[in-house]
């Protein structure tokens, strides 16, 4: 009930958590952009299959190709992340055994969506 709310937090439109409807906005905007984005994948897969590794490098070089890819690689290694996220707060419940995980969780999608970005920009800009 909004009458218990502090007056800073009706004017913010937070709730309890601070950034509850944030993270749901995110995690909802970024399941939406993955929907788009993986539906492309498909696509290109199912065009390139059967393709030598020099068409495979020759499509992925064309910037149209691979800018999806890596809004790809970004939009699921938030979603990833947030969803983890959401876990780890739900179901742990010692606060420093949280606070390492929620960190290991940024790390662990950092490293995955770095990783991905680097093989494809290796293959659009010119892996031998």
């Amino acid at each position: 009930m909004a009458l218990n709310r502090t007056p800073l937090a009706r004017v913010r439109g937070l709730g309890s958590a601070k950034a509850g409807a944030e993270h749901f906005w995110r995690q909802r905007l970024t399941a939406v952009s993955n929907l788009v984005l993986v539906s492309f994948l498909i696509w290109l897969l199912v065009t390139l299959v059967g393709a030598d590794y020099a068409t495979v490098k020759r499509t992925l070089a064309q910037p149209h190709y691979a800018i999806p890819l890596l809004l790809l690689l970004l939009s699921a290694s938030v979603h990833m992340r947030l969803g983890m996220q959401t876990i780890i707060e739900d179901y742990v419940h010692s606060e420093g055994r949280k606070v390492a995980l929620l960190m290991l969780n940024s790390f662990f999608a950092m490293l995955v969506g770095l990783t991905g970005a680097f093989a494809v920009l290796k293959l659009a800009f010119g892996a031998p």
